[in-house]
């Protein structure tokens, strides 16, 4: 694999955008979501019950294109009856796209500050909480166990974690895979999980969690370190991931530096509203 000196800021934004659109394609097509991929835009619509994944992933528009190319996102989520999103990165046009997906009734959710690590400088001196377990997926039993920690507190809770959890079982547990999922048991109990995707020539992370009557304790750092020595291990040379507020000084620990920000703007179905706001 590439070694991470090898990357620009430039090139490391690009990456981080590349594997988080490929792991929302990945996800989107095992739930039997609608793939569209034109020049100008990239969406995944239909598969899932979360708006984070029913989602535009990519878009290259112009002011004359880009109101109807949020109007039809918002046709495909009416048409499956779905709540949806935009994943507006750096490189998505034009800069005021953020402006109009408001003003056709979209809610900016925030940003998720995209960072990276190079995975041969990763901070050696974290410490694993005594009593801490760390543990590969590997089996249905496994992950039904990850999924059920999953859903005591991550995002939108049993919904999301039963959703995810599903289109695992649906990829499989095989050695030489895209995902590879992690539990931490502390003391024998589950109390964490995050889940590594190979894409785009690096390593991601995703569904870092641990649950509340666990947390600082270091477990949430321990078990993505974990993560992150895996994809090592496996001849990749850079992490990526979206932070959340919470997570962000655990990954700063880590190693990772901030390299963009991605913008989420969601949609979510009103009766009677408007299709198509004036401009």
């Amino acid at each position: 694999m590439q070694p991470f000196h090898d990357f620009s800021a430039r090139s490391l934004i690009e990456v981080i955008e590349a594997n988080t659109r490929e792991f929302l394609l990945a996800l989107g097509r095992l739930g039997g979501g609608e793939d569209l991929d034109r020049a100008d835009r990239q969406w995944i619509i239909g598969g899932s019950p979360l708006a984070y994944h029913n989602c535009v992933v990519r878009a290259c528009l112009t002011e004359e294109t880009m109101d109807e190319a949020i109007v039809s996102s918002i046709q495909r989520f009416q048409a499956y009856n779905v709540p949806g999103s935009w994943h507006v990165g750096p490189w998505m046009r034009p800069e005021n796209l953020g402006e109009r997906l408001v003003a056709h009734g979209f809610t900016h959710e925030g940003n998720e500050p995209g960072m990276a690590v190079d995975l041969l400088r990763l901070n050696a001196h974290i410490s694993t909480p005594q009593g801490l377990v760390i543990e590969r997926v590997r089996n249905e039993q496994d992950l039904e166990v990850w999924t059920r920690t999953l859903a005591m507190g991550f995002g939108e809770g049993e919904i999301e974690a039963n959703w995810v959890g599903a289109m695992y079982h649906k990829s499989g547990f095989a050695e030489d895979g895209l995902w590879h999922h992690y539990l931490g048991r502390w003391n024998g109990e589950p109390v964490a999980t995050t889940s590594l995707f190979l894409g785009a020539g690096v390593a991601g992370i995703y569904f870092v969690f641990t649950i509340p009557t666990a947390r600082r304790q270091g477990i949430g750092a321990a078990i993505t370190f974990a993560a992150l020595q895996d994809a090592s291990r496996r001849g990749y040379r850079v992490g990526i991931l979206g932070s959340s507020s919470m997570g962000y000084p655990v990954y700063r620990r880590l190693g990772f530096q901030e390299y963009c920000q991605i913008e989420m703007y969601e949609w979510t179905p009103r009766e009677n509203g408007p299709l198509f706001a004036s401009q």
